[in-house]
């Protein structure tokens, strides 16, 4: 993932070698979601649905926390994005 490296197991995010940051359980499952469906996008309603188990609107606000954080964490590799896709969801491009 560029200059990333993606620990799920350990919920650690490596840059260039260097432990950039240990992710919170969500953050790790949802950017896992993001790899996993690469290049693809991430339909909202499915993540919404694996992660929290419904799709309501609190679900749905708190999951885009969730992103603009992750996005804070890849802020350091420009070659990495999160896109919205509005009335889809979200596609990582790296």
């Amino acid at each position: 993932m560029g200059r990333y490296s993606f620990v799920p197991l350990r919920q650690e995010l490596w840059l260039d070698g260097q432990l950039s940051a240990t992710l919170s359980h969500r953050e790790t499952e949802l950017l896992r979601l993001l790899v996993a469906h690469q290049p693809r996008p991430l339909d909202r309603q499915t993540a919404l649905l694996q992660l929290w188990g419904d799709d309501s609107f609190f679900h749905a606000r708190s999951m885009d926390v969730f992103i603009s954080r992750l996005r804070k964490h890849l802020r350091h590799d420009p070659n990495i994005v999160i896109l919205n896709l509005r009335g889809v969801g979200h596609r990582l491009v790296a």
